[in-house]
């Protein structure tokens, strides 16, 4: 089978393509023909060895995969030869075959999108993770979501939307901000050409947000939480605009404020359980036609490097995905 691999941690460009012999199940593991795969932001900081999960050299990366049980391994019964999954793989998905543990597969119904199915599981757990539990937004408070055009950041918008908030996206450009408001953000800001205090203020009549979304960090992480309402919680999710920010921890006492950590991958690991009712809140309004996952584009398998560069200089929205 064909696969990218990192044998050296770099930028995107130092990825090659090599072939490796088949995969062979381990008890309780499954081996997927991979038919999409999608590509995060993490996936970038994976290969650079500037995230917290750093698998060894050389590796596979790719962390969500669609496609067709190959084979499974000993003691596996919730999927058999054949069917059609979805699944978290935290390394290996950017090849022809993946292995995943069976509890991270998802079954998928037959006339399933596999591109659509790949692109779901991170993004949208994440965001679940992010927005209804550690947020805990509710119907009626105010959510602003930072990079919301990005793929977690639509999601984000997409959650708290069928929750019943009302949600401020904010991004870079127009076209970000018309891609969310198509997603159902009720306001925009476009922070690289408005101040994002002066808009925050105005739209929400001095009060601030009740929940900050931030998967960016950088420099708006700062005046977002000077923003923020009280009582309000400021999301950590990631820091895609490569900076990690220092917040100066009294702005929180003199609102009240929370910040919270999300790290979706360590909350699905120890809170299976948990995490598989998100997912069946998830997929009920998926079915509703509430979540409408976006994929702006698709690679080929020997232009992953291309797809990952795209992600790191932030062109992308909604998600991408490989199809090997």
């Amino acid at each position: 089978m064909r696969a990218i691999r990192c044998h050296q941690y770099g930028p995107p460009e130092t990825l090659v393509v090599d072939t490796l012999p088949d995969l062979a199940p381990a008890p309780g593991e499954v081996v997927i023909d991979v038919k999409a795969a999608s590509v995060n932001f993490p996936d970038v900081l994976v290969i650079e060895n500037k995230y917290q999960f750093k698998p060894p050299l050389p590796f596979t990366p790719g962390s969500e995969v669609a496609g067709v049980v190959r084979a499974i391994g000993e003691g596996v019964s919730n999927v058999s030869v054949g069917m059609p999954v979805a699944a978290f793989t935290r390394v290996g998905g950017f090849a022809e075959q993946a292995l995943a543990p069976a509890d991270a597969c998802m079954p998928l119904p037959d006339d399933a999108d596999f591109a659509t199915a790949a692109a779901f599981t991170l993004a949208y757990g994440t965001s679940h993770h992010a927005v209804v539990d550690r947020g805990a937004l509710r119907p009626g408070e105010t959510m602003l979501v930072l990079g919301a055009a990005g793929g977690v950041g639509l999601a984000a918008v997409e959650i708290g939307k069928a929750i019943g908030a009302r949600v401020i996206a904010a991004a870079s450009s127009d076209e970000k901000l018309a891609i969310a408001r198509e997603h159902g953000a009720d306001a925009t800001i476009r922070y690289d050409s408005e101040d994002l205090r002066e808009r925050i203020a105005a739209l929400t009549d001095g009060h601030g947000p009740d929940v900050v979304y931030d998967p960016v960090g950088g420099a708006f992480a700062e005046p977002a939480f000077r923003s923020i309402g009280w009582r309000g919680r400021y999301l950590v999710v990631g820091f895609a605009g490569g900076d990690i920010p220092k917040l100066p921890l009294n702005l929180a006492l003199l609102k009240g404020a929370s910040i919270v950590g999300v790290f979706w991958g360590e909350f699905a690991k120890r809170e299976s359980q948990r995490n598989a009712q998100a997912f069946g809140e998830l997929l009920g309004w998926l079915r509703e036609g509430k979540l409408r996952p976006r994929i702006s584009a698709r690679y080929r398998l020997e232009d992953t490097s291309r797809a990952l560069m795209d992600m790191a200089q932030r062109r992308v929205t909604g998600k991408i995905v490989i199809t090997p």
